[in-house]
């Protein structure tokens, strides 16, 4: 079935130095930017990342620090790239959690400005969780290999539970067997910027998710504490949770002058 668009969609996949938004960087780019009528464009970039490709990510992607060495830098591209992209919607798999982001930093850093305000974003990933079985039955049939008898009596569905923790923990390295960590990895909240440094609590007002301010209103830590603001600005945080906050300290002394 076509999409039913009324502006364009632009499909887009990034190859990068690694999977960290603040410091990593773009070395492959691909779009397809696909219009209403159902028509396609698509374009794909090899960038210079201007800093060494590690080698268990070549191994991945198969691109290496001779196949761009001569490409132009992300900075070169940034025009062309824009102006594909900026009358569009953005579409990809897992992006609006790594691609947007790392995306949103590279335009930053090459001074185009860079905003989701005026456009949606739709992550085929989070579909693809949403709409495929997620059920405890599901799960314990992937992790266990077993059939859950009595389904939906709570006595077998908390050892079900129990089980497939365990075997979680078991298949995945990633995941430290420590209660704290597994709660923190399945937590899920809503963010203000794309790095999670800016939660919204339940009034839906942005608070600082991190540190010393951790839970408080960022509008109220930047009236009392100035100074927060400058070092935030001066520290290693993405680009785009820098352009957040000041967005947050304009909005709020703007609301003072009205």
């Amino acid at each position: 079935m076509p999409l039913n668009l009324t502006k364009p969609l632009c499909f887009f996949d990034l190859e990068t130095t690694g999977i960290n938004i603040t410091t990593d960087r773009i070395v492959e780019i691909s779009i397809l930017k696909v219009y209403p009528n159902g028509n396609k464009e698509s374009k794909t970039w090899l960038v210079n990342p201007e800093m060494p490709i590690p080698a268990e990510v070549s191994a991945i992607h198969g691109i290496t620090d001779d196949k761009v060495a001569n490409e132009p830098t992300f900075k070169q591209l940034a025009t062309e790239i824009n102006n594909m992209i900026k009358d569009a919607d953005l579409a990809g798999f897992n992006s609006n959690r790594f691609d947007i982001p790392l995306l949103a930093e590279e335009m930053l850093r090459a001074d185009m400005d860079f905003d989701m305000k005026s456009r949606l974003a739709i992550d085929v990933q989070t579909i693809f969780h949403k709409m495929e079985q997620r059920t405890l039955s599901a799960a314990y049939k992937f992790y266990c290999d077993k059939t859950l008898e009595n389904a939906h009596t709570a006595a077998a569905d908390t050892l079900a539970t129990y089980e497939v923790l365990e075997a979680q923990v078991e298949r995945y390295e990633d995941l430290e067997n420590n209660a704290k960590f597994l709660a923190e990895f399945s937590s899920r909240k809503r963010f203000a910027d794309f790095a999670g440094f800016i939660a919204f609590n339940k009034e839906g007002q942005e608070v600082f998710s991190f540190g010393k301010h951790k839970g408080k209103l960022v509008t109220d830590v930047l009236e009392t504490e100035p100074g927060y603001f400058g070092w935030l600005l001066n520290a290693d945080f993405p680009l785009y949770t820098k352009k957040v906050l000041t967005a947050i300290k304009l909005r709020a002394f703007n609301n003072k002058l009205g």
